[in-house]
């Protein structure tokens, strides 16, 4: 009997951390799921929103704008700063003129940026999916053009796992 639990004990550690190693999912606005890792290749802005921050408003056609014209490149995703869901979060996207997909839950954590408290606030993340920087303050197509410039201009970079001296 020592030696079935034995094999179950083990069976269960092997279970436990496969489960911990895995990529957090974030639901799209729109439905289905996301995790970074399939984004691997282009530069991720993530977009912090608020329907109260004129800014925003302001921002949101650069942003659709770079999504449709760069979308080979990058990918833009929205989320709202209050935290809403459901309806509410669906209908003040629509008012927003949101036409990039948005973001359910808060990625923050699994790049370990804490908020700044500012709006419009957009994180980037670089062709390797890890984080780069903070844009504060409403962006244009060719602000964030350069940024993307500026992350892939070099092709032949190595491995995120690599380091180059």
């Amino acid at each position: 009997m020592t030696k079935i639990a034995s094999v179950l004990f083990g069976f269960c550690l092997l279970l436990l951390g496969a489960c911990a190693d895995r990529e957090p999912s974030y639901p799209l606005l729109d439905g289905g799921e996301i995790q970074f890792s399939e984004l691997q290749g282009k530069v991720v802005f993530i977009n912090y929103w608020a329907e109260w921050c004129k800014p925003c408003r302001t921002e949101m056609p650069e942003l659709n704008a770079v999504q449709k014209t760069m979308g080979d490149k990058v990918r833009v995703l929205a989320v709202n700063y209050d935290g809403i869901q459901g309806d509410q979060l669906e209908q003040q996207s629509k008012a927003m003129g949101i036409e990039f997909s948005g973001l359910t839950e808060d990625p923050r954590p699994q790049f370990g940026v804490t908020p700044s408290g500012a709006l419009p606030e957009t994180l980037v993340i670089g062709p390797r999916g890890q984080f780069q920087q903070v844009l504060l303050g409403p962006q244009t197509v060719g602000s964030l053009k350069q940024v993307v410039a500026s992350l892939t201009e070099n092709t032949n970079y190595p491995p995120a796992s690599q380091k180059s001296d």
